[in-house]
């Protein structure tokens, strides 16, 4: 829990430096990020490098937006182990052979690894995107692109919430150290700690919303930078568009190695 924490300490320091892409409108960065995943997971289950033309965006997220790569590769390993475990039974159903340069495979092995770049490729590009963008103008961009605005506060609160959550946990923990004498936290005591975690949760809540109403919130969401699209995000969003079409539609690395022709399974 408290690395998470720490995590999300991390993306907000991330999210508010001052590079060309933290100064995109973030709807700019929203809708190419969307693009961006629908391009990746509607490519035919077995193209391989058909999604290394792909790795563009990302990089240049990275390299534009000042992100440390060691932040990227750290949260990717630590969600890894579950597409890892979804795709593994996919070369056990398909043993169907498939020649890959002399060296048969079974042709679950390229689905799965197919599965595994989608996997790095979209979850790289919405970290990115947190680290990219504040939060809450996240958020703003969403209701701005006229998503229900229920689920935009609800999907803000959650995330501030969260920070405050984690602090009433680690009082209880560190409340709890105190009068443990070296006794090793147990299961018995985190179930034992849910409850009183839960009313303090349910009581902080209580508070936060009577002074969010004192101040006059009225369900909008207030955003300290007012955005615009200007020319810098609509080439932004036109030559990540024009790429990502150009990335779906051909097997840029078959065709200009002469090994392949345009995907037609794309189609």
């Amino acid at each position: 829990m408290f690395e998470g924490y720490i995590d999300l300490r991390t993306i907000d320091g991330l999210s508010t430096k001052g590079t060309s892409i933290h100064r995109l409108d973030p709807r700019a960065k929203l809708l190419v990020t969307l693009l961006f995943t629908i391009s990746v997971v509607s490519m035919p289950p077995y193209e391989i490098t058909g999604l290394i033309p792909f790795f563009l965006f990302p990089v240049f997220l990275l390299s534009a937006g000042d992100i440390p790569l060691s932040f990227l590769l750290k949260r990717l390993a630590m969600v890894s182990p579950f597409v890892l475990l979804v795709g593994i039974s996919n070369p056990i159903l398909d043993r169907t052979p498939y020649d890959i340069g002399g060296m048969v495979v079974a042709r679950g092995w390229i689905s799965y690894l197919s599965i595994v770049l989608k996997f790095l490729l979209t979850m790289g590009a919405a970290l990115l995107l947190a680290a990219t963008t504040p939060f809450p103008a996240l958020c703003n961009a969403m209701e701005r692109m006229r998503m229900p605005r229920a689920f935009v506060v609800q999907l803000l609160f959650l995330y501030r919430l969260l920070f405050i959550l984690t602090e009433e946990a680690m009082r209880m923990v560190r409340a709890r150290e105190v009068r443990a004498f070296g006794r090793p936290l147990g299961v018995r005591d985190l179930v034992n700690a849910m409850g009183p975690l839960f009313l303090r949760a349910l009581d902080r809540s209580e508070r936060v919303h009577m002074a969010m109403v004192s101040r006059g919130f009225d369900g909008r969401l207030p955003v300290a930078r007012d955005y615009s699209l200007g020319w810098r995000e609509l080439l932004f969003i036109s030559v990540f568009s024009a790429l990502f079409l150009l990335f779906r539609w051909y097997d840029l690395p078959a065709v200009i190695g002469g090994i392949g022709e345009p995907s037609q399974d794309s189609l």
